[in-house]
């Protein structure tokens, strides 16, 4: 069982923002699953194995990462699926039947909250956030400083373009300072 391919925007080493499902062909996605799941059966994975890949200009795809964990990309998945991977981790080891990793709109999209170079108010700038109701925050509690993550959004929408802008957006007014 495989989540929906994801794609991801990285700055200076960090992901920035997460789209799911990828903007690209059927063909490229099914063959990055079908690569993802020939690792895990090799590695005889137990839980959620996130294969992090890149796809060249040619198409072809290179694996970068693997993380016998939920990965970052995985905070999406606590609106945008059924079940997410933190769950179906611990249900999978728990040896536990697996939850639904279908979708719960056509698309979602994830902007993660850095901190800039002076603290945002989230107290105030909260309601602000929320006013799209496809949007869903999630802050960490943890003390702002320039380039750490402190939270994410998540908005579900019916493309993937529309889900990155009201994220993008909500985003925003969230970490206004």
């Amino acid at each position: 069982m495989t989540y929906p391919v994801v794609e991801t925007v990285q700055r200076d080493g960090i992901c920035n923002e997460l789209i799911m499902p990828a903007r690209i062909s059927e063909s490229l996605a099914a063959r990055a699953e079908a690569l993802a799941v020939s690792i895990a059966e090799d590695i005889d994975a137990t839980g959620i194995l996130a294969v992090e890949l890149f796809v060249t200009g040619s198409d072809q795809i290179l694996v970068n990462e693997l993380a016998a964990r939920p990965h970052n990309s995985g905070h999406a998945t606590i609106d945008a699926t059924t079940t997410s991977q933190f769950e179906n981790h611990l249900r999978a080891v728990l040896d536990w039947p697996l939850g639904s990793v279908a979708m719960r709109s056509a698309a979602a999209a994830t902007v993660n909250l850095l901190g800039g170079p002076a603290p945002a108010d989230l107290a105030v700038n909260l309601p602000l956030a929320l006013q799209d109701p496809s949007v869903h925050v999630h802050l960490y509690d943890k003390w702002q400083s320039p380039g750490r993550k402190i939270g994410h959004v998540t908005a579900l929408a019916d493309s993937p373009d529309a889900a990155l802008r009201s994220a993008r957006a909500a985003a925003d007014r969230l970490m206004r300072t």
